[in-house]
């Protein structure tokens, strides 16, 4: 992690060691996106989170399927005190309201059933979008020779945003070209890759 056990300033955002494996994380609402991946990355325990994300995936996927439609991530995430969980679904000519309609009412009684988060929570099913992020190996192969946008934690060459053709994907580092040349960026250095859109 970029601070130290104890705490410390990592760019924009503060983080405070309460006790041990306990930390107050003050976040920049401009940048939370960045901020909150890098606190899963580096400070947070993900694996709660990704635990419920896998299993709510797998809860998800047949209805996902049902409606001709495939599963393209699930997130479970707080924000400004809420917790939500968000299916996003993909298809070939893009996602319709009766597409995530028909994902989220039967899903919706599963989850009741099957009970796999403790507390109240906001369930929200959409597209992935036009300039979802890309997280797992098979966004990264299907999207190879795509514009993106990658975002750093850090300034490097005094930089924290490259849009270059995604060329590679190993274990988290990302390849792309930009300005007629190949750059790797490393796993460590990457907030987000995002499908680049054009306006």
């Amino acid at each position: 992690p970029m601070c130290n056990e104890e705490g410390g300033v990592v760019d924009d955002l503060i983080v405070y060691k309460v006790r041990d494996n306990c930390y107050f994380i003050v976040v920049n609402a401009a940048n939370k996106d960045k901020d909150y991946a890098w606190m899963k990355a580096h400070v947070t325990g993900d694996a709660e989170l990704s635990d419920i994300s896998a299993s709510v995936a797998q809860l998800a996927l047949p209805f996902v399927e049902a409606a001709g439609c495939s599963l393209w991530d699930v997130e479970y995430v707080k924000e400004a005190g809420e917790w939500f969980l968000r299916i996003y679904i993909d298809k070939e000519g893009g996602i319709s309201i009766e597409d995530c309609e028909a994902v989220s009412r039967p899903l919706s009684d599963k989850l009741d059933e099957a009970d796999p988060i403790e507390g109240s929570y906001v369930l929200e099913v959409s597209s992935a979008g036009a300039d979802r992020p890309l997280k797992k190996p098979a966004h990264f192969q299907q999207f190879l020779g795509a514009e993106v946008d990658v975002r750093l934690y850090r300034p490097l060459d005094g930089r924290k945003e490259y849009t270059g053709v995604l060329k590679g994907y190993d274990g988290g580092d990302v390849t792309i070209e930009t300005a007629g040349e190949a750059r790797t960026f490393v796993k460590k250095d990457v907030a987000q890759v995002r499908l680049t859109v054009h306006f």
